[in-house]
């Protein structure tokens, strides 16, 4: 096994890791526990305790990018665990997807990239959404 693919393994599997200047990378896995449970004649998202100590804080995360406007560079998207398959197509229900607020426009690309930023439990969204970064930055490393 190769050292790229032993961290990216490492990455997959543990929930949470530290990464440089105090910025947590956040995993696929630890974001998919959250589900949704019914208050009073509402459905709320109900978030795993790690994930939820993570609001309001730097983290950094890798995934897939989908354009939520026609362009080569988004200041707006979202971020998916998984590849999508069509343009119209989500890849995950919304445990699987982060809503990006880019400080700057982050031009679009089919691999995966990392991308950094305030992390945002969203609670109660119109279009369902649990999680945010925003005055997010992406590299693809």
């Amino acid at each position: 096994m190769t050292t790229k693919a032993a961290a990216l393994l490492l990455m997959l599997c543990a929930p949470l890791a530290f990464a440089d200047a105090g910025k947590a990378t956040l995993s696929w896995e630890a974001l998919g526990q959250a589900g949704i449970v019914k208050k009073g004649d509402r459905y709320v998202p109900e978030y795993p305790k790690d994930v939820a100590a993570l609001d309001a804080k730097m983290v950094r995360l890798q995934g897939f990018m989908m354009p939520l406007e026609t362009g080569g560079s988004q200041k707006r998207f979202l971020l998916s665990a998984q590849p999508s398959g069509c343009a119209f197509c989500v890849p995950s229900g919304p445990e699987g997807l982060v809503e990006v607020e880019a400080k700057t426009p982050v031009k679009y690309v089919l691999d995966p990239i990392y991308v950094t930023g305030k992390f945002v439990l969203v609670r109660d969204d119109a279009s369902g959404l649990f999680y945010r970064l925003i005055d997010a930055t992406a590299s693809d490393k």
